[in-house]
């Protein structure tokens, strides 16, 4: 298991979205942050250099920086980008998620076991 996946269409999108940057990008930071009536919202945001400490993921030819504080909330999280009649966006099928609101904005999220994550990394080396 990757702290967290990336689908083959998001990875396009997220080289599209590099592709039109004006600035030089590196790939893109995941994380959280409290918002919305269920608690928590998704973020996203270019990353220039990597931040140390941050998770890391490479799929399918993108880079995906994991913010360390929201890497037990996104443990095996798999990041996909929908497009339906009306609206597109990236959406997560994360296994940690035990609630959402309503309007769909934001999500209540548990955290992953600490060991998992421990077990996850210790791979990676």
């Amino acid at each position: 298991m990757n702290i967290m996946s990336i689908s083959e269409t998001a990875a396009r999108r997220v080289r599209e979205i590099i592709a039109n940057s004006d600035k030089p990008v590196i790939g893109l930071r995941v994380g959280v942050r409290n918002a919305g009536c269920a608690g928590m919202a998704y973020t996203m945001e270019y990353v220039e250099k990597p931040i140390e400490g941050d998770d890391f993921v490479s799929e399918h030819g993108v880079d995906i920086y994991v913010d360390p504080k929201a890497t037990l909330f996104l443990l095996g999280t798999v990041m996909d980008f929908k497009t339906d009649k009306l609206s597109s966006g990236f959406t997560f099928s994360n296994p940690n998620q035990v609630g959402a609101c309503g309007c769909g904005e934001s999500v209540q999220l548990e955290p992953a076991d600490l060991e998992e994550l421990a077990r996850i990394r210790a791979q990676k080396r």
